[in-house]
């Protein structure tokens, strides 16, 4: 059982994160991830350059009016920048609170080797003590659900839904706000309505073991995926229906005990991520829970490309990750408009 003071400070963490007008920026992208994104735009991956890239999108002015806070890779939270500071305090210096991603990647699934299962259970509470240590005041657990032929299995997704619970349940024993993240995947053909139903199911397993685990629903947070169209689906569904599907579903599946869901961006556009949560705030205003965003990509796809590797290139990608935060803070209202960003342009 959690204290009745340790309730208290989760509870407070938990809704910080999710106050009006902010949203948490996802930079703990692991080095293969980073890698790839980088071998993009042609930026070589070093420690350096990681730390320097982390750093410009870090020390943008003002961006703690619209980011509550920063998810962190292991190697970030270790990193410190060029004036000395340590990253999670240029952070906090920021008004923005330091997190730290702490699963340990996916592997094939033992006989069902097309589904994934998440790793990093093992000396979990030791590596939460050493990163509270550092500064961090929560925590993220990614699981990922592969739409497909036969698949997903139950195996699959109550293997992943009970990893989520005991990470959820160190995290708070330890003091750490836990951010659950079970993501069906974007990729394949599936339409919206069978993605629908496989987030529904997963989001029920995740919170039954949840509830098993003891864990305190207020101190909590969910990083879902949106209900939307498979990639390759021939037929797209528009912004209001994924709106409207992605709520119906949250609704079957999430208790209103926890303070907020904050949707990853999951393959999206930066354009599409920001316009399906709008619309969602705009067509809902009698929710349990808060709606924002804890995107990876839909903030940082354009400042990557604007900044190169290049220190001449830092003020120009600041201002569009500034745009990007600022244009995702008026979705958290549902106040977003096309209009808005062709000012910016």
């Amino acid at each position: 059982m959690i204290s009745g003071m340790d309730k208290e400070q989760l509870q407070s963490t938990a809704r910080a994160l999710v106050a009006p007008g902010k949203g948490i920026l996802a930079a703990d992208e692991s080095f293969g991830t980073i890698g790839k994104r980088f071998k993009a735009v042609g930026i070589e991956s070093t420690e350096d350059t990681r730390r320097r890239y982390r750093q410009m999108l870090f020390t943008t002015p003002g961006i703690g009016e619209f980011l509550s806070g920063v998810i962190l890779f292991d190697e970030t939270i270790r990193q410190k920048a060029d004036d000395g500071r340590p990253l999670p305090k240029v952070l906090e210096d920021q008004g923005v609170i330091p997190g730290i991603k702490v699963d340990k990647s996916t592997t094939a699934l033992p006989l069902s080797p097309q589904e994934k299962f998440t790793q990093g259970l093992d000396g979990l509470r030791e590596r939460l003590e050493e990163y509270r240590g550092m500064g961090a005041r929560f925590t993220k657990w990614r699981a990922v659900i592969t739409i497909g032929q036969g698949i997903p299995t139950e195996r699959c997704i109550s293997a992943n839904a009970h990893g989520l619970a005991l990470f959820a349940a160190f995290s708070q024993e330890a003091g750490l706000v836990p951010i659950v993240e079970p993501e069906v995947l974007i990729d394949g053909d599936h339409t919206i309505e069978r993605c629908y139903e496989v987030t529904e199911w997963t989001l029920n397993r995740t919170f039954d073991y949840i509830y098993e685990a003891g864990v305190e629903l207020s101190g909590m947070l969910l990083k879902p995926n949106m209900v939307i169209s498979g990639k390759d689906c021939p037929e797209q569904a528009g912004v209001e229906e994924v709106a409207r599907m992605t709520v119906e579903c949250l609704k079957r599946s999430v208790p209103a005990a926890v303070p907020g869901i904050v949707f990853l961006s999951g393959g999206q556009s930066d354009l599409q991520a920001t316009a399906h949560l709008n619309a969602m705030n705009r067509l809902y205003d009698d929710l349990p829970w808060e709606l924002s965003f804890s995107y990876a990509r839909a903030l940082q796809g354009r400042p990557m490309e604007i900044w190169k590797g290049d220190d001449a290139n830092v003020e120009a990608a600041q201002k569009a990750f500034y745009h990007r935060a600022k244009m995702n803070s008026a979705a958290r209202s549902g106040s977003y408009s096309e209009e808005m960003e062709k000012e910016a342009a």
